[in-house]
């Protein structure tokens, strides 16, 4: 599955542009911006237009010899105390000595009243005191008489009271406007009730993602694409009497597309498109999940018709009551109390499609999935053979250069169980392999080495492993496959290899049938298949090894399944206790009695020992082809599936893993060139 841009979807028509800026034009907004810049302008002018003509100062020396007693003082004042201003007679400025006066810049405003100089003096009394001094030889009526003036600068008084106010607003403000920002830390207090919902719709963000770009899940996308239909279609079904689903629940394993379907869905219906994840509901704030819900279905109602996609709703959608949290004031229940009133409650959400996505359907509350609100369940599950060709062929083309020998569909028998995402990283490693080995086309080697990788993990030939721990290897993988090659319902093996990879020591690769129901004699060979190991190293080295730790995990794992799960054992009968709805996740006691318990342990312990008996019987029966395969196993460390077949024969049911198409296996000193991927059983 892919999300390939559709080109045509950008195109447009030439119309539109106008109509935008026409649009624009009438909702343009006031902007706080030209109150800042007037309020600059103002402040700018009265600086300018203030007098510029300062008067010069000078000492009272110079003041006394040749002002005073020159007779030029017109008259004196002395201002707030401590100022001393010096008015020149207009006649006198015309002198030599005051030319400093008359080249100065006069501003707009500037008068022959302003004075010319000045001196600053410590008290008043000192001053009075010279004055009289400096004039006791002139004529009482040439003496300068003082003048007293208060003057106050209001400008000045009214900047030094607002400054520090005017800065401490400014500077507020611009932490404000930071906090409360998208990425900033207040934006989730200012804003913590507000959907987080994304909206696509054709004016933010066009997906452009269609149906043509989910390849497989045909059954899903019928019934999806009904929904879609409704929405650019209704008198189709209203004209009938039909209602549209007002909500589909997309279920199934992780990476099998569930969200890309809904990428499909807001790229083919064209209307408004909310996409939420179910964690974004959920804060540490009490209420705030409700609030978010109640304010998401309040935009969707305001753009009706639309859908509305919640992304992992198993997050706020657990089941009320088995939570954890006993005795507390539980903020996904509140919140899932809302999202059910607003999705089927008292009020009406005429036009609201709800889509939701969650791999966990069984633990959801019945509430949520009942008619009226989860409509349908579309169970999107992983691809079949055919499905995964398909998927394959989507995720090869966006590269270019592929080699003529890769055949999607030889990539597909060579992946069973692998989902849509597991086959988009096999095409991505399988290139970026090709580029690490500096070649100029990924070819088909290139994908199953990527399978390798992904299922086995990094080889590690330099791993430090003795002699004798390699052989140990070597016969418990021969085991493996001789048992599994012998029993008739057995996964048949593809590759066996004793190079490390990943946590494992060794591997075997198998290639399962793709079936839906498995039998007890399946389970049973497959079991015993997988204790080889184990068997081969009890039967021909007389000692055990940790290196079946994986085996015996997946062993106990089925036999319980088998017991209390499928009813396959005749002493516990056809019981089963597996709970589907998830109801006794959290609960104390099991569903049966002790009894029960031991009656399940002895079960699964009897099962377990009759396919390890049974392991030890084939592999004394072909015990020289078993050694002979753990030889050539040391020797060429990879061994494939017609290595077997010329050691133990055709297999008893006459299938082989490989066709005769594909003969890569015969260079055996090579890479693996067929390799399956359905599972390792490690040493």
């Amino acid at each position: 599955m892919s999300e390939n841009n559709n080109p045509k979807k950008e195109a447009g028509t030439g119309s539109k542009p106008e109509s935008n800026s026409k649009n624009n034009d009438k909702k343009s907004k006031f902007n706080i911006t030209w109150v800042y810049a007037l309020i600059a302008i103002s402040l700018f002018g009265i600086f300018l237009f203030q007098p510029t003509n300062e008067p010069i100062e000078v000492t009272w020396n110079r003041f006394e010899q040749e002002m005073l007693k020159a007779n030029d003082v017109q008259k004196i004042e002395v201002v707030n105390n401590k100022k001393v201003e010096i008015y020149i007679r207009p006649d006198r400025l015309k002198d030599q000595k005051y030319n400093e006066v008359n080249n100065q810049k006069k501003s707009t405003f500037s008068t022959s009243q302003n004075p010319q100089y000045f001196f600053t003096i410590g008290s008043v009394e000192a001053f009075e005191n010279r004055m009289d001094e400096a004039q006791k030889d002139f004529d009482p009526k040439e003496r300068i008489d003082i003048s007293f003036v208060e003057r106050n600068n209001h400008f000045e008084t009214i900047l030094n009271w607002l400054l520090f106010p005017l800065l401490l607003i400014g500077v507020w403000l611009f932490i404000f406007r930071k906090m409360a920002g998208p990425n900033g830390a207040g934006g989730q207090i200012f804003n913590i009730g507000k959907s987080k919902a994304k909206i696509f719709d054709k004016d933010t963000a066009e997906v452009k993602v269609d149906f043509k770009d989910v390849a497989g899940l045909e059954e899903a996308k019928v019934e999806i694409k009904e929904i879609v239909d409704f929405l650019k279609n209704p008198q189709k079904y209203t004209q009938l009497g039909g209602k549209i689903p007002k909500g589909a629940l997309l279920v199934g394993p992780p990476g099998t597309g569930k969200t890309l379907l809904a990428k499909a869905v807001a790229g083919e219906a064209h209307v408004p498109f909310f996409s939420m994840s179910g964690s974004d509901f959920v804060e540490m704030f009490v209420g705030v999940g409700a609030s978010r819900v109640r304010d998401l279905f309040k935009q969707a109602k305001e753009k009706a018709p639309c859908i509305i996609f919640i992304d992992e709703i198993d997050a706020i959608g657990r089941a009320r009551g088995k939570n954890p949290n006993w005795g507390a004031n539980d903020e996904r229940e509140n919140t899932l109390n809302q999202l059910l009133t607003e999705m089927d409650g008292f009020g009406t959400n005429s036009g609201v499609i709800i889509l939701a996505a969650t791999n966990r359907a069984d633990i959801l509350d019945r509430a949520l999935l009942r008619a009226g609100r989860f409509d349908r369940q579309i169970h999107v599950e992983l691809p079949d053979l055919n499905e995964r060709k398909e998927i394959f062929k989507v995720h090869l083309r966006p590269l270019q250069k592929l080699g003529a020998d890769v055949n999607p569909e030889f990539l597909a028998k060579q992946t069973p169980g692998f989902s849509g995402a597991d086959i988009a990283n096999v095409t991505n490693e399988a290139a970026l392999i090709a580029a690490r080995k500096e070649k100029q086309l990924v070819e088909k080697q290139d994908f199953l080495d990527a399978i390798d990788r992904i299922v086995g993990g990094l080889e590690k030939k330099n791993k430090i492993i003795s002699l004798e721990e390699k052989k140990t290897i070597a016969y418990h993988e021969a085991g493996h496959a001789t048992v599994s090659w012998i029993l008739e319902h057995a996964n048949p093996l593809i590759k066996v290899t004793i190079v490390p990879r990943g946590q494992a020591l060794g591997a075997a690769w198998y290639l399962p049938e793709e079936r839906q129901l498995t039998t007890k004699e399946q389970m049973l060979d497959e079991m015993c298949a997988i204790l080889g190991g184990r068997a081969a190293e009890d039967l021909f080295f007389g000692k055990i090894s940790t290196g079946a730790l994986n085996d015996l995990e997946k062993v106990t794992k089925q036999s319980y399944a088998m017991v209390s799960y499928f009813g396959m054992s005749d002493r516990i009968g056809n019981v089963s206790f597996y709970d589907s709805t998830g109801q006794n996740e959290y609960t104390f006691n099991k569903p049966y009695s002790e009894e029960t318990a031991k009656a399940i342990d002895e079960e699964t312990k009897k099962i377990i020992d009759q396919a390890y008996v049974r392991a030890k019987e084939v592999l004394n029966t072909f015990k020289t082809q078993h050694n002979a395969l753990g030889e050539l196993l040391l020797e060429k460390e990879v061994l494939f599936a017609e290595d077997l077949e010329r050691i133990l024969g055709p297999r008893p049911n006459g299938k082989t893993p490989y066709s005769d198409d594909d003969q890569a296996q015969k260079n055996k000193g090579a890479v693996p060139d067929n390799v399956p991927n359905d599972s390792n059983t490690s040493v």
